[in-house]
């Protein structure tokens, strides 16, 4: 029995601690599914855009090859900070996916070694009969002799490239999300108000009605009508303060969104959470 995760990408890749050398472990598996040996079928269309395979897309039969398929975009991804495919228009990406577009451009690959480049060549193999098993992987070059094979050096250039590429994953999410905020903010603020439309004013002469059968001590209608309307006109003070708040924060957010300010947004919101990413909101599609 073997499992197909479907869904690998960095953000699914946790560190156990932040020491050095600490192992890295695989989450989320939501997606995974189980298959006997080297089983191909068709599963259904799961996982995220960027990483899908080239079988995925073309709803043909596939197996375990798709995870090895994401494990080269990943790899790609953490030697220069950039995806190898990569389009605003998600019918573009596909298409550049199912063509195996991708290339090792200057100037950041050529400090890269040819062992690396190899190893995500067989990776993102577009046939999946030969595309590099999980195993053949952990013997390859790069892999097992990667004291005499992989470069040493610090890939500053890189971290930047990966901190901007994530910025710019998180603000895409955010735009998103804000536009969902914002509808399901006006379709709550229309609710309101049409509860609010519905409840009938307390009359004069109900008021003196429920005056006049109250018990004992109760206070004069005049009293109960000043009453009332102390505590509706502070109520009615917080829920406008609750609303100016609730207004102005939203146009920070979709102010820092527009001018592609991530440190403002990331005070506005924990870029964190898992609903601030784009595939929460529709990309992702389980099968």
């Amino acid at each position: 029995m073997g499992v197909v995760h479907r869904d690998l990408k960095p953000e699914n890749l946790l560190l156990a601690s932040k020491c050095k050398g600490a192992a890295v472990k695989l989450a989320d598996f939501g997606l995974a599914i189980e298959v006997q040996g080297d089983q191909q079928a068709w599963f259904g269309f799961a996982g995220t855009p960027g990483y899908l395979s080239p079988e995925v897309l073309r709803k043909e039969a596939y197996g375990k090859p798709v995870d090895i398929w994401a494990c080269g975009v990943i790899l790609y991804i953490l030697l220069v900070g950039y995806p190898p495919f990569w389009d605003e228009d998600q019918h573009k990406l596909y298409q550049q996916i199912k063509a195996g577009a991708y290339d090792f451009p200057s100037p950041e690959w050529d400090t890269v070694t040819p062992e690396a480049k190899n190893l995500i060549n067989q990776m993102l193999t577009i046939n999946p009969a030969k595309r590099i098993t999980a195993h053949e992987a952990l013997k390859h070059p790069w892999v097992c002799q990667r004291s005499t094979v992989a470069s040493m050096m610090h890939r500053q250039e890189t971290v930047e490239c990966l901190k901007k590429f994530n910025a710019r994953r998180k603000l895409k999410g955010a735009i998103l999300t804000t536009m969902l905020a914002t509808r399901n903010f006006s379709a709550a603020k229309s609710l309101l108000n049409k509860k609010a439309d519905g409840v009938k004013p307390q009359t004069n002469s109900t008021k003196n009605s429920a005056a006049a059968t109250s018990p004992k001590g109760t206070l004069p209608p005049a009293a109960l009508e000043s009453s009332d309307s102390a505590n509706t006109t502070i109520e009615d003070e917080d829920a406008k303060a609750r609303k100016q708040e609730i207004i102005k924060t939203t146009e920070q957010l979709i102010e820092a969104v527009n001018n592609g300010d991530f440190e403002a947004y990331a005070k506005i919101c924990d870029p964190g959470l898992t609903s601030f990413e784009p595939e929460a909101l529709g990309n992702l599609v389980e099968g």
